[in-house]
């Protein structure tokens, strides 16, 4: 981004008839993100994402209203006056302060003139795509958009450490896997851009958003206001403060604090040796801030409440990275955790040093901070870092599911509908014992296909593998009863009928494989490959 892309103190004031002319304007010149997609075209559009500039200036050289919002807002370039007019409510605009004159840098003749009659943008302001074709757009710090703090140049440090970042690839994740039923009620823990709670607006009654920045407040009302959203209720205060410490699992409001259907938290999560970001550094040694939501997300939960956030935790040396973070999760809650990365200190530490623009910096100060980390390591015994997503629900079952595991593989996105299966799945296992599970009926899920492996010309696969195209796209190898078993469930028969017909069919003995089929059928169930079919057994 712009190298003069540093933020004020001020940010522009959402006046409710202005900002509806604004997002009007900017509705008309097709600034949303299916607009900006068709000019940009795909290769300048992902560069973009990425925080490159060159290829999307090179798409937006020609004179119009939406090239002009392209470089004002996204690419943070001065325009006209007379190009500014023609695009927004120009006056509005630098009333408000979404614009501002830009000041002359000393030039003479022409080129001064012109600069002198060029306004320029005090925010970064982003199209995005609601999840019902709403056209939204994200109101973030200039040169924050995407790319982190290295965004925005050689700003003071005391400007930097309040940033407030756009949307990234860890919001579209959360926003991606978070769990879209209708809710009474919803918490966005640190809302930052908003994003998240703005989400939350088009599928629950309430919606709360807590931030430790104020100015992360206020950003996150531009975004609402400039959305045409339902404005949420902002508060300010560190993790659960602002909902107080309630025991949760009551519903509403108790005496201690509120619970919701719904916590949605992308936290500052990340294990740093000291706190430079209030955007990404908690200011917890360690993963302790992650931990401390995990411990602490279920008194605010509402029976059957989810609790869903992006995190990063430590691998030590000498323990299990599942083991430990599943000791995180309270009793009565099931969770499911998974870890979609992994990178070792080193790794770790120059990605978030290159987001906090260090290595544009001086080479021997860089040097001292690598080093910072590495020792912070090194004194906490991290041999790597993981990063994933953790799903919690308070079930109150004295039986919890509590798993972990590893899973870099691509998904499909949006995922939410599958994490609320996953979690349907595991009351259907915990409710049915073997006898049970035999009784009931199940289906093949959609879009699963069976690959055979083996050498060419072998009479006999080596194994099956089953493999589904949705959700996690998992793969599972079957034996030869698993694929039979899996090929013919269509909810017609229960399942110890077409383990006794396999049996007949291969010769074996029925009792000794209704014996030791239920723990397929578990796994194929677990897994999302067979799906519970809902109707009475004969």
């Amino acid at each position: 981004m712009s190298q003069n892309s540093v933020r004020t103190d001020s940010l522009p004031v959402p006046h409710p008839d202005s900002i509806a002319r604004l997002r009007d304007a900017l509705r008309s010149a097709d600034f949303t993100a299916d607009g900006c997609l068709d000019l940009l075209g795909a290769t300048a559009y992902a560069a973009l994402s990425r925080g490159e500039t060159v290829p999307a200036l090179r798409a937006t050289r020609a004179d119009g209203p939406l090239q002009t919002l392209v470089r004002l807002f996204l690419l943070q370039q001065p325009v006209t006056r007379r190009q500014a007019a023609a695009a927004l409510p120009l006056d509005d605009c630098l009333a408000d302060g979404w614009l501002q004159a830009k000041e002359p840098e000393g030039a003479d003749g022409a080129e001064g003139a012109e600069e002198a009659g060029a306004v320029r943008a005090t925010v970064d302001v982003r199209p995005y795509a609601g999840p019902d074709g709403q056209d939204w757009w994200i109101v973030a710090d200039l040169g924050c958009g995407v790319g982190g703090a290295a965004g925005i140049g050689s700003a003071p440090a005391e400007e930097r450490a309040g940033l407030v970042l756009g949307v990234g690839g860890a919001s579209t994740t959360l926003a991606g896997i978070t769990i879209r039923t209708p809710a009474d009620s919803v918490l966005d823990l640190g809302t930052g851009c908003g994003v998240q709670a703005l989400h939350a607006t088009a599928h629950a009654t309430r919606v709360v958003a807590t931030d430790v920045n104020p100015r992360a407040l206020r950003i996150a009302r531009l975004t609402f206001a400039l959305s045409g959203a339902p404005e949420p209720d902002l508060r300010q205060g560190s993790l659960f403060e602002p909902v107080g410490e309630g025991p949760g699992g009551t519903g509403g409001t108790s005496a201690n604090g509120e619970t919701f259907d719904l916590i949605v938290s992308n936290p500052p999560f990340v294990i740093s040796p000291g706190e430079r970001f209030v955007y990404r550094d908690g200011g917890m040694a360690g993963d302790d801030l992650c931990r401390t939501i995990i411990e602490r997300a279920p008194r605010h939960l509402t029976d059957g409440g989810f609790c869903q956030l992006l995190a990063n935790w430590q691998h030590v040396d000498g323990e299990d990275w599942r083991e430990r973070v599943s000791s995180w999760v309270p009793r009565g809650c099931d969770a499911w955790i998974v870890q979609r990365e992994v990178q070792d200190p080193a790794q770790y530490a120059e990605l978030w040093l290159r987001d906090g623009g260090d290595h544009r910096g001086d080479p021997a100060a860089y040097a001292v901070r690598y080093e910072a980390w590495l020792e912070e390591f090194e004194r906490l015994k991290v041999k790597a870092i993981g990063f994933g997503w953790i799903t919690l629900r308070a079930c109150g079952s004295d039986r919890p599911v509590v798993i972990a595991e590893e899973w870099p593989h691509p998904v499909e996105q949006p995922l939410g509908a599958e994490i609320r299966r996953w979690f349907e799945r595991q009351d259907f296992l915990r409710t049915h014992d073997d006898a049970s599970l035999l009784a009931a009926r199940f289906r093949l899920a959609d879009e699963v296909v069976q690959e055979q492996v083996g050498l060419p010309g072998a009479e006999d696969p080596e194994h099956v593998v089953l493999r589904s195209n949705r959700g996690m796209r998992r793969a599972t190898k079957v034996d030869t009863v698993g694929a039979g078993f899996a090929g013919v469930c269509d909810g017609s028969l229960p399942a110890g009928r077409i383990v006794d017909a396999i049996a007949q069919l291969l010769g074996e003995d029925p009792v000794v494989l209704r014996d030791r089929t239920p723990a397929s059928i578990r796994l194929l169930v677990e897994q999302g490959f067979l799906e519970p079919v809902n109707q009475p057994v004969s």
